[in-house]
């Protein structure tokens, strides 16, 4: 143990509250705090020596990789930085984690209980299996986030092994019928249960996450003794410092469902009172070699500092070419649960939410509806209540799972709009068009 400050990069390319509120734990804590950005930092091989900048004496691995078109990519960057400093979350842990049937897997292996299911390479294999499940079961994409990529589906119909470019699977759903539907989310970092929460659906949805609107209700004071020791047994298997494990309670005990290694905090600390931020810096700092006050740990853990960091390196404003283009009509591919299909979509920068034809959502099989949206055309001022589903869009090998309000666009020139959620991620060239011998659309869609 040394008293000299550690040095505690966060690999973090996005800005979020935990980062923040593990860079800000990490000073607050005595030590040096490093964001280690696109903007900031290099590795350099010269004369076969390995050089960071800037240098750091430890990692805590925050890179989002389940809502990533390519994950590959940031696991080798994770990889990368393994290579040459001490890293929490290694990639291969993070890897076995974020694919979720590779989880279901490992954590069978270790007897460690969890949903009975089924990923096949083939259409006709995952069908053949898919009456053990029952009429009704969970469809899942093996890499998604926050509820993205998970359905229940009616089972009496077929289903893709693949949602676009990424593998499928079905799962058996557990859900205690004398109960709310819920799940239990539990936080561990190290050895110990930093907090627990119960996660309750929101009214019109089956799915837990409060990122989708869920709620919650403190479990700390409570856990049951199985669902604790199950927790830390998961995280360890996984070989993860820190992770959120997700668990239902069937009637023959708990049962894992996830474990993810970038959980948020805002939900746990909604209903503990208690971030996991002070934990983890406490964790890298220890496992540098530094000291730190137990007592200082807690007292920070009763606030969730996620204000802008000291460390906050300064961003450089993007160029234009690093945004890609989309045209007002593109070629896209829209996928459901049971089918694909290419088609022309509008882009409209007027819309919050993209929307599909109901006879599209039919024939692709998107669905089932989630919930209900508001949603206002023209001068209307009250507006249409429209069912909202999960759409999985695919624009010049780029794929978005968005929720899409279905509506009824016969009238309408493109069966397809494309809102803000996904033209945040382009530029729009209102001048390029993939039917150049198409009259313009007329429509115009503004969510409330």
């Amino acid at each position: 143990m040394t008293d000299a400050p550690v040095r505690v990069g966060v690999l973090s390319l996005h800005t979020s509250k935990e980062t923040k509120a593990i860079l800000n734990a990490v000073e607050d804590l005595g030590h040096e705090p490093v964001w280690l950005r696109r903007e900031n930092t290099a590795i350099s091989i010269e004369n076969s020596e390995v050089t960071l900048e800037p240098d750091v004496d430890i990692i805590a691995n925050r890179l989002l990789l389940s809502n990533t078109e390519e994950p590959a990519e940031g696991l080798g960057l994770a990889t990368t930085f393994e290579r040459i400093r001490p890293m929490l979350n290694t990639p291969d842990a993070v890897l076995g984690a974020i694919h979720k049937f590779a989880t279901g897997a490992t954590l069978a292996d270790w007897n460690i209980q969890v949903p009975d299911a089924l990923l096949a390479l083939s259409n006709d294999r995952l069908n053949e299996g898919r009456e053990r499940f029952g009429d009704v079961g969970v469809y899942k994409t093996a890499i998604g986030t926050h509820g993205g990529g998970t359905w229940k589906v009616d089972l009496t119909e077929p289903v893709n092994p693949k949602v676009g470019n990424r593998q499928a699977f079905l799962q058996e759903l557990i859900d205690r019928d004398d109960e709310a539907h819920r799940d239990l989310r539990i936080y561990t970092v190290g050895d110990e249960i930093i907090g627990a929460m119960y996660r309750y659906a929101p009214e019109g949805d089956w799915r837990t996450n409060v990122a989708l609107g869920g709620s919650v209700q403190d479990a700390s004071g409570d856990l049951p003794e199985e669902a604790a020791e199950t927790a830390l047994y998961a995280a360890d298997v996984l070989g993860l410092d820190y992770a959120g494990v997700d668990l239902v309670e069937g009637h023959d005990g708990w049962f894992v469902l996830e474990v993810n290694p970038t959980a948020g905090f805002k939900g746990l600390y909604e209903a503990t009172e208690t971030s996991p931020a002070p934990y983890i810096a406490q964790l890298a700092i220890e496992e540098a070699g530094g000291t730190v006050d137990p007592e200082r740990v807690e007292g920070l853990s009763n606030t969730l500092d996620d204000s802008m960091p000291s460390s906050m390196p300064r961003p450089e404003p993007p160029t234009s070419d690093e945004v890609p283009m989309i045209g007002y009509i593109e070629d896209v591919v829209v996928i459901g649960t049971s089918g694909s299909k290419q088609t022309l979509a509008k882009s409209d920068t007027g819309a919050t939410r993209s929307s599909i034809d109901t006879s599209l959502a039919a024939e692709i099989g998107a669905g089932p509806i989630k919930s209900m949206t508001r949603v206002r055309s023209g001068s209307s001022k009250t507006g249409k209540a429209r069912p909202v589903v999960d759409l999985v869009i695919g624009i010049g090998g780029n794929q978005h799972t968005v929720t899409a309000s279905v509506e009824d666009r016969g009238h309408m020139d493109y069966p397809l709009l494309l809102g803000r959620d996904i033209l945040q991620h382009y530029r729009v060239d209102v001048r390029r068009r993939a039917d150049s011998d198409h009259p313009a659309g007329r429509e115009s869609d503004l969510e409330e």
